[in-house]
């Protein structure tokens, strides 16, 4: 078993580049969410594009399960725009000219424009992050894809040893996971950057693709693990968690 987890690994590390990514928590004005939809999948073609020239490694939008004690200005959905490498990120690319060669033929250039300024109308607020891939574990079962859900835990660093603790300790049982069917993916990201009217109450998050939910969680038990989650309880602070549905991919 361990043999073919460092398989996957190595295939894993091969194919995946996106170590960027930007994500923005978007938060819909009242009664706005198809018109929302109709944007993204206006947009999704647009980011297939940038992703066949190399102008970036993939996208996704997700939308936020609500929970009990939601706040007016919670994010229904988010974004994440991956990249290979910083300076991918900062070279960016015409979102203009692009639409213009997708939909060539398939709209005329009056709706292509008009699409393109109505960006963000329909939103209240969108709060951008920059983030950086700190590690993960394979993907597995395919590629991400419409339908598919996925957990986000946001965290705050309070030791030197946080990102270590997630790392040595707890990817391994991901790993564990991965191979039952229980989860499909598991990443741990930390921010770079953030807008300024961004939320600053996180440094990391962990983001995990379910698999089976049929499956049993597998963890560990005993003296030595009691001593390791006391570490890893004392080096951050973790709110509770938020489950996502993937609405669009492009990869």
């Amino acid at each position: 078993m361990k043999n073919l987890l460092l398989t996957l690994t190595l295939l894993f590390s091969l194919s995946l580049s996106a170590q960027y990514a930007v994500m923005s928590a978007v938060d819909l004005n009242d009664g706005a969410e198809q018109d929302y939809l109709k944007l993204e999948k206006f947009w999704s073609g647009i980011h297939q594009e940038a992703i066949k020239q190399g102008l970036q490694s993939g996208w996704s939008v997700w939308k936020r399960t609500p929970q009990e004690g939601d706040e007016p200005g919670n994010n229904e959905y988010l974004i994440f725009d991956l990249y290979e490498s910083m300076e991918q990120m900062e070279k960016g690319y015409n979102g203009a000219e692009l639409a213009q060669k997708v939909y060539k033929g398939k709209m005329s250039r009056r709706s292509i424009q008009r699409m393109l300024d109505g960006t963000g109308s329909e939103s209240r607020e969108r709060r951008n992050y920059i983030l950086e891939v700190v590690d993960g574990t394979i993907l597995a079962g395919g590629d991400v894809k419409p339908g598919d859900k996925a957990s986000l835990n946001l965290m705050s660093k309070k030791s030197d040893d946080f990102e270590n603790y997630e790392s040595k300790v707890w990817k391994p049982i991901a790993e564990q996971n991965i191979l039952n069917g229980r989860i499909r993916q598991w990443v741990l990201v930390k921010v770079k950057d953030r807008a300024d009217n961004a939320y600053t109450g996180f440094t990391h998050f962990a983001w995990n693709l379910a698999g089976n939910p049929d499956v049993e969680f597998e963890g560990m038990s005993g003296f030595k693990w009691d001593k390791l989650w006391e570490g890893i309880e004392s080096s951050r602070d973790m709110q509770d968690s938020e489950e996502y549905t993937c609405v669009f991919v492009a990869n």
